[in-house]
């Protein structure tokens, strides 16, 4: 067992709000308590200063960073990506795939599902995403149609296998032939669905959602938007009690829609999601996303046609970016990006917020909102270089084996 560790923190945002000047107690890489007073016999009390813990931040939607994709199915890439994430306070991510050849994409897979018990160095590997493969070529956005499939049962069950359970998120066009069976399959077979790259109508979405699916993928975007006789995808998934996936960069939602966004739907709904690809962490250049070119310039990425291309973005950047677009509060944004992700994964019971029992997966944010340390499961997986009350954390670092 380890030792037990006492943090304090100007602010701590908890469940229940924001702890003002508190500790944090953390025993055997968990939650004990928060306490207005330094505990007496803790084994090493750290002092913080002037910063804010938070939760650690939850990635659902994520292809890549620094030049590494998930559909490298190369375990040297996961590893690239949980480091670069663990910099930026995610302590727990799904490995996101994109349309590409369906042998690739089971091989992809395949390495989550190998990948899944590692003990991590980084942010935490949760599971994998499939974003690709059953999609309505009017809103493909930047999936090659040439690799989309018909969805069914068959195909379903070959995706969850090549995973061997790490498969936790599904995402299809409701509207395409197949897909309505499909999708009651894949609840049935304990699949998160969500809707996105779609032509879906108001009233095909809901049926969808009705019919079990949760989310809808990174909302107003790849799909129909709002009209005033036809509210389309995106008018169903604002209006119906569900999660939604949001992307906070400022080239994906003007910030007026980010507000709509705020005033439609509760924090315990929103998620905010990165969907960065390789070329996160990198400077401008070409870069491939799936089966396609991607120019990235000034941080955004765009296909040949001009379209979006997933992003650059990181989670301790959409934080920043929604309360300065909305003015929601701290604690609302941050359970956006930590505990709704937590439960819609159905782990909020050991992850996701600051509360006793749950793992410390932890953020330290200093004044600016910058990234100064993060823990996962207690353990220190990146400290700032300059953080200067984070030295006495570095005996609390990870274990980091070879990158390969």
């Amino acid at each position: 067992m380890s030792p037990a560790l006492a943090l304090r923190a100007d602010r701590i945002v908890t469940e229940a709000g924001i702890a003002h000047g508190s500790w944090l107690v953390l025993s055997d890489g968990r939650i004990e308590r928060v306490s207005r007073t330094q505990p007496i016999g803790t084994a090493i009390s750290l002092d913080l200063g002037d910063v804010t813990l938070i939760p650690g931040l939850i990635d659902i939607h994520i292809h890549g960073r620094e030049g590494a994709d998930v559909m490298d199915a190369d375990p040297v890439s996961l590893r690239t990506i949980a480091r670069s994430l663990a910099r930026h306070g995610v302590t727990g991510f799904l490995a996101t795939t994109v349309t590409a050849d369906w042998n690739r994409t089971l091989a992809a897979l395949g390495v989550v599902a190998d990948m899944m018990h590692e003990v991590p160095s980084g942010a935490r590997l949760l599971g994998a995403y499939s974003e690709g493969l059953f999609f309505s070529c009017t809103h493909r956005g930047a999936h090659n149609p040439d690799w989309f499939l018909k969805p069914d049962r068959d195909r379903i069950d070959a995706l969850i296998a090549a995973s061997r359970g790490a498969l936790k998120v599904l995402a299809l066009a409701p509207e395409i032939d197949g897909a309505m069976d499909s999708l009651r399959h894949a609840v049935a077979r304990g699949l998160r669905v969500a809707l996105g790259h779609t032509d879906a109508s108001y009233d095909q979405t809901r049926a969808a959602l009705a019919a079990g699916a949760s989310s809808g993928v990174h909302l107003f975007n790849g799909m129909r938007g709002l009209h005033h006789r036809e509210p389309g995808c995106a008018g169903a998934l604002l209006m119906e009690d569900c999660f939604v996936e949001v992307i906070a960069d400022g080239a994906h939602l003007h910030p007026a829609i980010l507000q709509l966004i705020a005033r439609l739907k509760s924090a315990d709904q929103v998620m905010l999601i990165s969907d960065c690809m390789c070329a996160g962490g990198m400077p401008n250049g070409t870069y491939r996303l799936g089966e396609m070119d991607v120019a990235v310039r000034d941080g955004v990425a765009r296909t040949a046609a001009g379209g979006l291309a997933g992003s650059t973005l990181t989670i301790d950047r959409a934080l920043a970016r929604i309360i300065d677009a909305t003015g929601i509060a701290l604690e609302e944004a941050v359970h956006m990006a930590s505990l709704t992700p937590a439960r819609f994964l159905e782990i909020a019971q050991d992850t996701g917020s600051i509360a006793p029992g749950k793992r410390a997966d932890l953020t330290v944010l200093d004044t600016a909102g910058d990234v100064r340390a993060t823990l996962v499961g207690g353990q220190c997986a990146w400290l700032a270089p300059d953080f200067a009350a984070g030295e006495p954390l570095a005996q609390f670092a990870a274990p980091r084996p070879s990158i390969a």
